[in-house]
């Protein structure tokens, strides 16, 4: 049985240094290359890891040493580049949203499954030890029934940050507070609440007017489950402050505030409550003030999961699969706001909705 897996990191852009010390930090990976259209940023990061550095996606599919890509494009170019990796054999590892919409995530999930590779996304917030305490308990059913799941981002990103790359700018290349930044929360409360049925969003532009994006998105949603929730999120609120995860039940309430428990009560206590109340740090950084303002840990989960799930044969702990109903979710944000109007669900794919200058 192979010990060792060798990753090749396709982009080299923000996100690609937290995957690459993921790497590194691993028990059976290891760092083979960065590639990128850009000869500049390849070689910035391959001399830094003191890897190589390859400029077309075809050349590093061709290394025999790369087990492993993980896709970390911009998000329009997510689709064409998991189809050529499964092509190749590799596994694949891509970033959130696996894809802009719901035609190609079917295809690019058929694709590795009739490749016979490994294929996850990095949601890694679903990891964090909060989400995964709250998801027992819902389990367990110890909030009764579940009323409300409600995720609110309240973060700061500067005009800069949407200049520093052009893809940042389109809506058309999956930019957007509710596809780019917000997709993460807006996945934890579908993971934990469910399927929706019914959604009804609001967007607009409240800080950034050279950027013809939404910075600010309001949203209800109705959980096929029966519960209902509500998303707030933003890239317009100087300074930034820390995203917070509401769950609430007959029974029971959680919240998560950036990775911290800070409330956790139900009706009847259990011995382990005092040890999930301490989860968590307020001084872990989550994102909230800077698109680089968090740490790698989350990631080095999925990495190493990747790894095993290798070596062992099991799916690997967040399929594809299971972040479809989430995409869903915000393509039915864009067509409500698109239109004016609720959406139910489920949606189809409308590429107008991308072309939209609301």
């Amino acid at each position: 049985m192979k010990k060792e897996y060798g990753f090749g990191i396709l982009g080299a852009g923000l996100v690609s240094p937290f995957h690459a010390k993921s790497v590194k930090a691993s028990q059976g990976g290891k760092l083979i290359a960065f590639c990128d259209m850009s000869k500049d940023r390849a070689d910035k990061l391959a001399t830094e890891y003191g890897v190589k550095a390859y400029y077309d996606l075809a050349d590093m599919l061709k290394d025999p040493a790369i087990d492993v890509v993980n896709v970390c494009l911009p998000n329009h170019l997510h689709h064409q580049a998991v189809l050529a990796c499964a092509r190749a054999g590799k596994h694949v590892l891509t970033e959130k949203p696996p894809a802009m919409t719901l035609q190609e995530t079917d295809e690019m999930i058929a694709a590795c499954a009739q490749a016979g590779v490994k294929f996850g996304c990095t949601v890694q917030c679903r990891v964090r030890k909060a989400i995964q305490a709250i998801k027992k308990a819902v389990a367990d059913g110890r909030f009764g029934t579940l009323l409300q799941a409600d995720a609110v981002m309240k973060w700061f990103r500067s005009t800069d940050y949407y200049k520093s790359d052009a893809w940042r700018m389109s809506r058309k290349s999956g930019a957007g507070v509710t596809v780019q930044h917000a997709f993460h929360y807006i996945d934890l409360i579908q993971y934990i609440a469910g399927p929706a049925a019914r959604v009804d969003a609001r967007m607009t532009n409240l800080a950034h007017p050279d950027i013809h994006l939404e910075d600010t998105l309001y949203a209800f949603i109705e959980f096929k489950g029966g519960a209902r929730g509500m998303v707030e999120a933003s890239t317009a609120m100087w300074p930034g402050t820390d995203i917070r995860i509401e769950i609430h039940g007959t029974d029971g309430t959680a919240i998560m505030t950036g990775e911290k428990m800070s409330v956790w009560k139900f009706r009847e206590e259990k011995p382990e409550d005092a040890e999930i109340r301490a989860i968590g740090s307020a001084a872990q950084s989550t994102g909230a003030t800077g698109a680089a303002d968090f740490g790698y840990l989350d990631h080095a989960f999925l990495i190493q999961d990747m790894i095993d799930s290798i070596n062992t044969g099991r799916e690997v702990a967040i399929p594809v699969a299971s972040v479809r109903p989430t995409l869903e979710i915000v393509l039915a944000m864009y067509h409500s706001a698109f239109r004016g109007t609720p959406v139910t669900l489920p949606v189809k794919d409308d590429e107008k909705i991308w072309e939209w200058k609301g």
